[in-house]
């Protein structure tokens, strides 16, 4: 900009000192007059204009006496960090290594300034030497002098220091100012900033966002309800303010007034009209931002130079928030603590309540929530900056699910056969001890097993089945024992027997029975099976009597008339043979070669097809 001359200085002082004058203006300022903020890119430069500095220019890491203009800092063993202004991308700063003698830095004038009225400079100053490092006692601090003169370059009008910056650990933009008046028909002044100190290990340094703007007395904006800003909701429809600026006096004297409105906060219109201390919105149903301008004489509003803005007054219309969303049906088991849960977006909470509408929240502020019992509840969007409302709220049912209804059974099933066992329940999950997951399993081993139901609202139940094996009878030996037939099993159970296939009883003993044969039956009761045997029932007497009363005079042995294989010996006390024959038909009358044997107990060896049979008898006389 033509006209406005910037100067910088560095000096040395020691570290004790305090900064010299630098001050900001207290009240409002005015939009800005020049900003350097040396612009973007990944290229350095360029030059900055002749006779703006003496010091040189490089494209690169700048020696004692020179500078560049760069978004990279970290030349040397500098701090690598950004630029200062907001936003930038890969934004430049001035970057200077300070001379090794004093003088004049930087130079530029500024015109079209207004008379008799108060101006705010400012800049960002960084020193780019970190701590630690390897200069010499932790090396060299900056120091900027910052001067204003008038345009002759013959009166200081203000000047200020930032005092000595010394090395840091992480990078740190400080702001430094100046605040000053023209004087009556000056419109134009230059700005030096100089170095009065040496070069060397330190002093380093990196300048940006230098500004100028106008400083008038502060002023307060606020709406009848003493507010500097409004949040309305949408739903309430329109809304209108009434605004009301209020300076301090600080610098002005008198106070003409511009209102200014915009859309977005950045681009600015004069409002018609609006010239007074106060101002009436119209009914607004959309966002509205409201500022006022101000100078001393109403000449001066005309010319941004001149005139300061008061702070932005927004008023910010928010529509209502969409409902929270989240399940409508939360099922839990019974017992367990339910929780509903519901979503909303960043800055906005959820209260909870009992009905559609109205009434007092059950719970505020809290994005889950644990009812006494089980039902229906409602979640309602707040945001939180306006306090607006959803326009529905929600509703999110919780029901308490019982867990599966099963029951634990004992079962059995016929040795030698399989059994299918059924966890008793329909729509779930299933988890059983075999590590099947089916509803119904096939086992062929008798135990103790479990599944483990699950519902779909995961409450779960375990059932236990005792499975047990019903044993098949098998006829494992029978007796006769003379008239009686004695059946045994090989392992015991629930069974009944006959002898003929037909009639059953519980005993397995059947006395009084004549020799012959027989169909043995053992069956289950349950129907499990049964075990068959055709038997042959020898009846053999355990006396005999031959002595000629015509009763009971010969030894006969009763069924044995269907034996297929037949071998009869009989012995006395002394082991001798005394008769011995094939003939199932046998009726020995106890006679040894024709001679009576005398009363005794002779033993006797039958072979009766498969099976042998020994015992005695008494022969009687």
């Amino acid at each position: 900009m033509k006209g406005f001359v910037l100067v910088l200085i560095f000096s040395l002082f020691s570290l004790g000192s305090l900064h010299g004058q630098i001050e900001f203006c207290t009240g409002n300022t005015g939009d800005p007059i020049f900003t350097e903020n040396f612009g973007t890119g990944l290229t350095n430069g360029p030059a900055l204009a002749p006779g703006t500095t003496t010091y040189s220019y490089v494209n690169g890491a700048p020696s004692d006496g020179s500078y560049t203009i760069s978004s990279f800092t970290q030349y040397y063993d500098w701090h690598n960090t950004a630029d200062h202004t907001v936003g930038d991308t890969d934004g430049r700063s001035l970057i200077v290594n300070a001379s090794f003698t004093a003088g004049e830095f930087y130079r530029r004038e500024v015109s079209g300034l207004c008379e008799n009225t108060t101006y705010q400079f400012a800049a960002w100053v960084l020193n780019l030497l970190p701590s630690p490092n390897s200069c010499p006692n932790g090396g060299i601090p900056i120091n900027v002098r910052f001067e204003i003169w008038d345009i002759t370059d013959t009166q200081l009008l203000r000047s200020g220091e930032t005092g000595p910056i010394g090395a840091m650990t992480a990078p740190l933009w400080e702001n430094y100012g100046l605040v000053f008046q023209t004087l009556p028909g000056q419109n134009e002044v230059i700005l030096k900033l100089i170095n009065n100190g040496q070069g060397g290990c330190g002093n380093d340094l990196a300048i940006d966002d230098i500004s100028f703007r106008s400083c008038g007395d502060r002023l307060l904006l606020e709406d009848e309800a003493n507010e500097t800003s409004r949040i309305v909701c949408q739903e309430d429809g329109a809304t209108t303010v009434q605004l009301e600026a209020t300076p301090d006096f600080s610098v002005f004297n008198t106070h003409a007034y511009q209102w200014q409105e915009s859309l977005d906060g950045i681009n600015w219109a004069d409002i018609a009209g609006a010239n007074q201390a106060t101002y009436q919105s119209p009914p607004l149903l959309s966002d509205q931002f409201y500022r006022v301008k101000v100078a001393e004489d109403a000449v001066n509003l005309a010319n941004d130079n001149c005139a300061t803005v008061s702070d932005i007054y927004q008023i910010e219309v928010v529509p209502a928030p969409l409902p929270p969303s989240g399940n409508p049906l939360t099922e839990i088991c019974e017992g367990e603590i339910g929780v509903l849960q519901a979503v909303v977006s960043a800055g906005e909470r959820i209260d909870w309540y009992g009905q559609a509408s109205g009434g007092n929240p059950l719970l505020s502020d809290n994005r889950e929530f644990s009812p006494p019992a089980a039902g229906i509840y409602y979640a309602e969007t707040v945001d939180v900056r306006s306090g607006c409302l959803s326009t529905t709220r929600t509703a999110l049912e919780l029901r308490f699910v019982p867990p599966p209804d099963v029951e634990d059974e004992t079962l059995d099933f016929c040795q030698g056969t399989s059994a299918f066992l059924s966890a008793g329940y329909v729509g779930g999950t299933y988890q059983w001890s075999t590590g099947e997951m089916s509803p119904e399993i096939l086992v062929r081993e008798p135990g103790t097993y479990t599944v483990l139901v699950t519902n779909r609202a995961g409450c779960a139940e375990t059932k236990t089945i005792v499975l047990e094996e019903i044993i098949i009878p098998r006829i494992s030996l029978v007796r006769s024992d003379h008239r009686e037939i004695q059946i045994e099993v090989a392992e015991a159970g629930d069974f009944e027997y006959s002898i003929d296939g037909f009639n059953f009883q519980n005993s397995p003993n059947f006395p009084d029975q004549v020799g012959g044969p027989y169909l043995l039956v053992v069956r289950e009761k349950n129907g499990c099976g049964d075990s068959r045997l055709n038997y042959n029932h020898l009846v053999i007497p355990r006396f005999f009597t031959p002595n000629g009363d015509t009763q009971n005079q010969e030894f006969t042995i009763e069924g044995a008339a269907g034996l297929s294989q037949f071998r009869l010996r009989i012995y006395d006390r002394m082991g001798q043979l005394v008769f011995e024959t094939g003939d199932p038909g046998i009726r020995w009358s106890g006679l040894r070669e024709g001679r009576p044997l005398p009363s005794s107990d002779y033993w006797y060896v039958l072979q009766a097809d498969d099976q042998v049979l020994r015992g005695h008898f008494t022969l009687k006389r």
